[in-house]
């Protein structure tokens, strides 16, 4: 996925301190892979980090109108069961909790 499309999919989105827009400089693009995308938000204006975004793009496509950006073909997105589903599993890992990270993505 490109640059472009990114900053269209954040338009609109501002950084709550300086109120900057997220421009190209504020996406950084840190691994994609085939049906994941993993970015982090910086302001291009005054520096304030905005954490890690973790996208899911098998499906992702922007269609441009002129007056809104549509996403479809998009995943469901993440529910309020997910969360609960995730914090209970996160609750339940032990010292072994390694054992679930694919083999490919221990040392990268």
């Amino acid at each position: 996925m490109n640059k472009a499309k990114l900053v269209k999919l954040f338009s609109g989105l501002c950084c709550n301190v300086c109120r900057h827009d997220f421009d190209e400089d504020a996406i950084i693009i840190k691994r994609q892979e085939k049906d994941l995308l993993v970015l982090n938000i910086i302001c291009s204006e005054c520096g304030k980090n905005f954490g890690v975004a973790f996208l899911g793009i098998e499906n992702l496509s922007l269609k441009n109108s002129d007056d809104e950006l549509v996403i479809k073909d998009c995943p469901e997105p993440i529910s309020y069961d997910d969360v609960l589903d995730a914090h209970k599993f996160i609750e339940k890992l032990d010292k072994d909790w390694k054992k679930y990270i694919p083999e490919n993505l221990k040392n990268t």
